[in-house]
């Protein structure tokens, strides 16, 4: 979606990277097998804080409730959790089970998680204690049961809170470790990509827990985070309070807030640098200070590479590449757009150095990462009839296709949805990464999701955003999830699915 512009003038960069460490289970000699085992991980990490997991498996007789406790020793408080009720005297942290998750058989896993803060050094705690056994060494009498602890993890079913899954490409699915079918469900949260380039700070709006929750609260299953690339690089005209490490870390805070929740964050580009006063031109400011038709060569693969290495561990994380191109306003014929789509470099109409399709892709693949990327297509996204015959070459094999449709948009009818929505999703993953109507009502959007839902493709409604709904698409009228007539469309219906 577009948005009014404000100019602002920017210039380069730094960022902070994710961490990750594991306590892998122990077996003692001779085969014996631990009583209980705990896996702990660190799975994403900023300055002041962190997100932790534990798996927690029972090898011992079966627990009708269970109670894990161990020690932080570098002064690490727990602020909040999932999948558990967390509590912190002291150094000593307690994980007590849930109403719904109290039973462990034998040889049964139960996974949760949290976030704390950290002042720096964080050690991986030295012990674990399960109902009082001491994990990962405390051994079983007799004959080693079965499954043993390097048996494969078990898979816990969708909506369990134990945060969202890894994701891969199969075939024209999105899928799970375990090969489960996962949509992407859920809401825009706009505000990372113009606060902070307009200099009125990050986010529009709180993303504190409560107000991620409340998000969740509509039956939301993905979350998608539009950004601004000069504020994630640092560029020096952006206010120093919303650039570089004070950006990267909000985004990653954010991402870790929508995680505990069980959520998958879409992490998108949505402005860049670069000046086109062309036709359709949003600004004629040179920096990201509104859509462009293209992303630029000389910041946008590094704002990539940044985002991948920071990401690249949590394969739960979906990498948006690019909000709305438009080069078929800038170009004279459409194999001219589809050409600058995909190879970027000197495109007919725009003046600057295009990053393509093919230059992002290969940037975010560069760091190892594997994270499932998307890729919207021309038209800001509403034309995808060639992207199958320009889709950028991807070696994981996890490309997927991105759409966006509102009902002033040219494709916006089941007669084009059949034509050039439905050959693409007949090969690709395709996901509406937005959608959405500007008559404060929710008709439309009840085609376009009842065309998705019978196809099994995922969409996301534009934007939790309490606006007025009169000058654009806002699902909200409150951050507590207040709904407007048109988001009450949408929080029905992603409700009704969930149940």
């Amino acid at each position: 979606m577009r948005h009014p512009p404000r100019s602002v003038l920017l210039a380069v960069a730094g960022t902070v990277a994710l961490v990750a460490a594991a306590l892998t289970p122990v077996v003692t000699a001779q085969g014996a097998v631990p009583a209980c085992t705990v896996e702990y991980s660190v799975t994403g990490q900023w300055d002041a804080g962190f997100q932790g997991a534990v798996k927690i498996t029972n090898n011992a007789s079966a627990l009708s409730s269970w109670n894990l406790t161990f020690d932080f020793a570098n002064g690490q408080k727990v602020t909040q959790g999932w999948s558990a009720r967390w509590s912190q005297s002291g150094t000593t942290v307690t994980a007590s089970n849930e109403s719904w998750n109290g039973a462990l058989g034998t040889g049964a896993s139960v996974s949760a998680g949290f976030i704390a803060s950290t002042a720096g050094v964080n050690a991986v705690p030295a012990a674990f204690k399960l109902n009082g056994t001491t994990c990962n060494t405390d051994t079983l009498p007799g004959p080693t049961p079965t499954p043993t602890p390097t048996a494969p993890p078990t898979t816990d079913p969708p909506g369990t809170g134990d945060g969202p899954p890894a994701l891969h490409v199969q075939g024209n699915k999105l899928v799970d470790a375990a090969g489960g079918t996962r949509r992407l469900l859920g809401v825009n949260r706009s505000g990372g990509e113009f606060m902070c380039v307009q200099g009125r700070g990050i986010w529009d709006g709180p993303v504190d827990d409560a107000a991620v929750r409340a998000i969740a609260d509509w039956g939301v299953g993905a979350v998608r985070i539009p950004l601004n690339e000069e504020c994630w690089l640092g560029l020096s005209h952006i206010d120093a309070a919303y650039r570089g490490a004070a950006y990267v870390n909000a985004v990653k805070e954010l991402v870790a807030r929508v995680e505990a929740h069980g959520m998958t964050p879409i992490v998108e580009l949505h402005w860049t640098y670069g000046q086109y006063t062309g036709n359709s031109a949003g600004c004629s400011d040179v920096h990201a200070g509104c859509q462009k038709p293209m992303p630029d060569m000389q910041y946008t693969p590094s704002f990539w590479t940044s985002v991948a290495d920071t990401f690249k561990s949590d394969q739960a994380v979906v990498f948006d590449l690019f909000n709305e191109p438009y080069p078929d306003r800038a170009t004279s014929t459409t194999a001219q757009a589809w050409q600058c789509w995909r190879d970027g470099g000197t495109c007919p109409g725009i003046g600057y150095q295009v990053a393509g399709m093919q230059d992002l892709v290969d940037a975010v693949r560069a760091t190892g990462a594997r994270n499932v990327v998307l890729a919207g297509g021309l038209a800001y996204s509403n034309d995808l009839s060639q992207w199958l015959t320009y889709r950028p070459s991807d070696p994981t094999g996890n490309l997927a296709a991105a759409y966006h449709v509102y009902n002033f948009n040219s494709c916006a009818n089941a007669s084009c949805w059949n034509s050039t929505l439905a050959p693409v999703a007949a090969q690709v993953p395709l996901v509406a990464g937005e959608i959405g109507e500007n008559t404060c009502s929710h008709g439309f959007v009840d085609q376009v999701m009842k065309w998705f839902d019978d196809r099994g493709l995922s969409y996301l409604g534009w934007t939790w955003n309490a606006w007025d709904c009169s000058s654009g698409p806002s699902l909200i009228t409150s951050y507590d999830g207040t709904p407007t007539a048109y988001g009450t469309g949408l929080r029905d219906h992603l409700r009704a699915l969930e149940g």
